[in-house]
Order: structure tokens, then sequence, then C-alpha cells
């Protein structure tokens, strides 16, 4: 039986490129941190979950007398 070759793999290191692929950073515009503050207002998150809160309750109360029909009708059938 032959044995089989491995063929070289670059793992983990960078693909070849040619002089016009250089990696030049893009330049960004100078903001201060007291504009971006300006722009973004803080609004403090107060989210409802009243009504979850009401389904939750219902869940609960159906599934217990539910298990209270389970039980009760085990002792009659």
């Amino acid at each position: 039986m032959s044995r089989k070759k491995k063929k070289s793999q670059r793992r983990g290191k960078q693909p070849l490129r040619n002089s016009s692929q250089t990696n030049i950073p893009a330049s960004r515009p100078a903001v201060s941190r007291s504009a971006v503050s300006r722009l973004a207002p803080q609004v403090e998150f107060k989210p409802d979950y009243s009504y979850i809160i009401k389904d939750l309750k219902r869940i609960g109360a159906l599934a217990g007398s539910f298990l209270v029909i389970l039980i009760a009708l085990s002792f009659f059938l």
C-alpha cells in the first residue's frame, strides 16, 4: 500500500498578499467623550413585566388544579 502524502497547510497564518493589498488603518474622525454623551442621552430602562407575572400565576394555578384533579381521579378510576 502506498502512503498518503500530507499537504502543507498554513494554519493560523496570514494569507500571502501583494503590495496593493497592504493593511492601511482607516482614519476616523476624532470625537470627544462629551460630544458622544450629548448625542446619546442616558435613558433608564424599566421594563413592565406585570403581564408576565399574571400569566405565570395563571399557569401555576392551572397546573396545580390539574394535578389535584389527576390525584382525585386516581382514587376513583
